[in-house]
């Protein structure tokens, strides 16, 4: 029926069909399913005993504004998993990311950040080290009163999944200390 010339415009277009599809249908608003899920269970992770400790240890060492955003360059530019990536991931508070990660089918990755914004510990390597010029960074931490943010979906091309990134504060007490974002898989929840 399709010939090799006909086949790449076809999925162009059902591509861009399904793009404009769920683009339209969460301009309505973030899928309720996601904001109990981030009200919920997510906002729990956000207060987990490792999870905080592992942020405060990070924000007690005072890692300048420069300093973070110099290491932020190096991260862009490797080409490779670093030692220092790699510590992340491997990090006890990397391997209970993992754990959570790998107890539902919905997770494409969990990433946890200090109070400026910088990485402390991940289920996978991110696009860039520092968040903290992002919105997912910004609503959630909110000046240390927390918050919650739902991204809109987007198409992931490291997971080529469409994804929902939900960030929550990680909670010290009543502040905040940081944040936590999950990419979760928008066709999986």
């Amino acid at each position: 029926m399709f010939g090799k010339n006909h086949f790449m415009p076809v999925l162009a277009v059902l591509f861009f069909v399904l793009v404009v599809s769920i683009n339209f249908s969460f301009a309505e608003g973030p899928p309720p399913a996601v904001v109990e899920l981030a009200n919920s269970k997510l906002a729990e992770i956000g207060r987990d005993p490792l999870i905080v400790a592992a942020v405060k240890a990070q924000n007690a060492k005072g890692q300048t504004l420069d300093q973070i955003k110099a290491r932020d360059k190096e991260w862009i530019a490797s080409q490779t998993l670093q030692p220092y990536m790699r510590e992340m991931i491997n990090s006890p508070t990397g391997k209970h990311l993992s754990n959570i990660f790998y107890s539902t089918q919905y997770f494409m990755e969990i990433f946890v950040m200090d109070n400026q914004g910088a990485n402390v510990a991940m289920t996978s390597r991110t696009s860039d080290y520092w968040q903290g010029d992002e919105s997912k960074f910004k609503k959630a931490y909110n000046g240390g009163k927390g918050g919650i943010f739902i991204d809109e979906v987007e198409f992931d091309l490291s997971c080529m999944a469409f994804l929902i990134q939900v960030s929550v504060p990680v909670m010290d007490g009543n502040k905040a200390i940081g944040a936590i974002t999950f990419g979760i898989d928008s066709d999986r929840i």
